[in-house]
């Protein structure tokens, strides 16, 4: 796997004309069922975006329910093809890999792929994100691959990061116990998707720095040093270290 090649798509489903085609052959005239599908891929229809309405004229909204069920709708003939190739890949929705044996196949293939698509499929391919790259350096789905193991991307780690230090902002206004809250309801998640990755040593890294964050945040919401001192000695640090600790500058 090391020694592979990989490239991505993604996918934008441009077309709505050729989708509601597709939606009728292959779901509503075979199974009788989904008739508000055409509905809603309708070209006109409103989307929210951020807690805004917003009208769209073509594609359906990226991060929908219904995008993965229309990507798997559309791209289900793409499967085939690449099974019928001999082709090693795995697709989530709109993302894909395929992995080939050198550089020059993998541009072959990424250029017979693009094709395919654009010619058989009626589907728009990103170009900014379709590329061949060796597997150490791939993305999908945030993750990446190393010697056979599954990692977490670096763009990834980075992404959770910033949100961490957005949960745990000092000046952010609100109690620390919703505060919490939305702390851990973000590591939950984060941590059931991106958990079948390996990294136990990073785990503990990101533990440690996330409890410095919380840290932080209380010591900004108590302010006064007689205030630090008094939660101190309520969670049971000794009198003399929590006078210690709540009359320097230097924090926690």
């Amino acid at each position: 796997m090391a020694d592979s090649q990989s490239y991505h798509h993604n996918l934008g489903i441009g077309d709505s004309k050729h989708l509601q085609r597709n939606l009728y052959k292959r779901c509503i005239q075979k199974y009788r069922y989904l008739p508000l599908l055409i509905l809603a891929v309708n070209p006109y229809y409103r989307v929210i975006d951020n807690q805004r309405y917003s009208e769209s004229r073509e594609g359906v909204p990226q991060g929908g329910p219904l995008s993965p069920l229309l990507a798997n709708i559309m791209l289900d003939p793409l499967d085939k093809e690449l099974e019928k190739r001999g082709h090693q890949f795995a697709r989530y929705a709109d993302d894909f890999t395929i992995l080939v044996k050198s550089k020059r196949a993998g541009e072959r293939v990424l250029h017979s792929v693009s094709r395919y698509l654009q010619q058989r499929l009626k589907l728009v391919v990103n170009t900014t994100k379709s590329h061949v790259v060796k597997t150490n350096d791939s993305k999908f789905l945030g993750f990446t691959f190393r010697a056979g193991n599954i990692h977490w991307h670096p763009k990834t780690l980075l992404k959770f990061k910033q949100q961490v230090r957005r949960l745990t902002n000092r000046n952010w206004g609100v109690s620390m116990k919703y505060q919490l809250f939305k702390i851990s309801q973000y590591l939950r998640g984060w941590i059931n998707y991106f958990g079948i990755a390996k990294g136990y040593q990073r785990c503990v890294e990101l533990d440690h720095w996330i409890r410095r964050r919380v840290r932080m945040a209380y010591w900004r919401q108590w302010r006064k040093p007689r205030t630090k001192v008094r939660n101190l000695m309520r969670l049971g640090v000794h009198v003399q270290a929590a006078v210690a600790c709540g009359i320097t500058s230097k924090g926690p």
